[in-house]
């Protein structure tokens, strides 16, 4: 039997509310009674994230400067949104459009992620895109520096264990990607890819 019992929260109060940052600040009652009252949640937008697969089998990365960390990242197209003004699937067309300038008719929801539910409250939508063609320009926001980068399948898995692919959403969903996509080939579907696996 399952004893587990959720937090009580107490008082809620907003003590940061800007546009590109909302901080919840709760006083909660654990299970055991004890009372904490300074517990901060961080209200962020959802996330519509791509896994784009080119006709020649290769998937497309964005390498962009992530100013927290202060350095440059190879991660899956991805972009925020609200979920009460727009679907997942529109949001993800439009940031694969955006930051990639590739379009596709085949897109696919193949997972729901939550990012650090500890402390942050939005979900991760995760969709494949296959045979994703070419289309026109990027079109960035002011903020945004994006380099397209193409790299084989069969050659992700080795990416990530050295260290080029090391951001946790985008290797997260690269696992649920490339684990659809087997299910799919044991099925005798039309996809084939080839994985490299560890010795």
């Amino acid at each position: 039997m399952n004893d587990l019992k959720k937090w009580k929260i107490l008082k809620s109060k907003m003590v940061l509310d800007h546009p590109w940052c909302q901080v919840r600040q709760d006083e909660i009652e654990l299970p055991n009674g004890k009372i904490i009252d300074d517990y901060f949640v961080s209200i962020k937008p959802d996330v519509a994230m791509v896994l784009p697969i080119t006709t020649s089998k290769e998937i497309i990365f964005v390498r962009q400067y992530r100013h927290a960390v202060g350095e440059f990242f190879l991660e899956l197209p991805a972009g925020n949104f609200d979920p009460t003004k727009e679907s997942a699937e529109v949001a993800a067309i439009r940031e694969l459009t955006e930051e990639t300038g590739y379009i596709t008719q085949e897109f696919k929801k193949i997972g729901t992620l939550y990012d650090k539910p500890s402390k942050d409250t939005n979900k991760i939508h995760l969709f494949l895109a296959e045979n994703v063609k070419h289309a026109g320009e990027q079109q960035l926001d002011i903020t945004e520096e994006i380099e397209v980068v193409f790299i084989p399948v069969e050659s992700v898995l080795e990416k990530i264990a050295q260290g080029e692919i090391s951001v946790a959403g985008t290797i997260a969903a690269l696992f649920l990607g490339l684990n659809f996509i087997r299910r799919i080939q044991n099925s005798g579907v039309r996809i084939q890819y080839e994985f490299c696996t560890s010795g």
